[in-house]
């Protein structure tokens, strides 16, 4: 990796040359240039989503090998970002939802979204929201505040309650659950 010594899933050994490589915004010129010039950015994205290097390393990984196949080197700069970044989103789509049972990871776009607004949302299953969502013990609730209704990151929301980044995702993890059995008791 160009730049960040000890970064990242493939770790140089010291004192290794390094070898910088031009790449043009036509196209790569071999797989092995895509992965240099990506590896960086898609790991640092799953870093910010996960919180932890294990993780952030193995979901790296499962994007290139995901991307491998389908992904054209011959397509241009450009193009293989935006097939790297969806192919991110779902890759951390399925990790949330084998984790927590939810897809709850966003990842912004630097593009322009064309789509039109979501509906709003219906009042009956907002104030069934809200319902279970009092129902819970304060540190509980706040979490999923901060992280679904505000949008905030793990870290971002355990630097507003206070808290370590893995006791804020125990907090979430412990709160989905109890909003999960509190929801499937017919709170009205």
């Amino acid at each position: 990796m160009v730049g960040r010594t000890g970064a990242g899933p493939a770790r140089e050994q010291p004192g290794a040359d390094r070898e910088l490589r031009l790449v043009s915004d036509d196209g790569y010129p071999d797989w092995e240039a895509v992965y240099r010039d990506n590896v960086s950015w898609v790991f640092a994205l799953m870093f910010a989503k996960v919180g932890n290097r294990p993780d952030a390393e193995d979901l790296t990984a499962e994007v290139f090998m995901a991307a491998l196949r389908p992904l054209r080197v011959s397509a241009s700069v450009a193009e293989v970002r935006a097939y790297l970044r969806a192919t991110a989103r779902t890759v951390l789509a399925g990790y949330w939802r084998t984790r927590m049972g939810r897809e709850i990871t966003t990842i912004e776009d630097d593009i322009v979204d064309d789509r039109p607004d979501p509906e709003p949302p219906d009042p009956v299953s907002a104030a069934r929201a809200r319902a279970v969502l009092d129902r819970l013990p304060d540190r509980y609730r706040r979490i999923l505040e901060l992280r679904f209704l505000q949008g905030l990151s793990v870290r971002d929301a355990a630097h507003a309650l206070g808290v370590s980044v893995a006791n804020a995702k125990v907090l979430q993890h412990r709160a989905l659950q109890m909003a999960a059995q509190k929801s499937a008791g017919g709170v009205q």
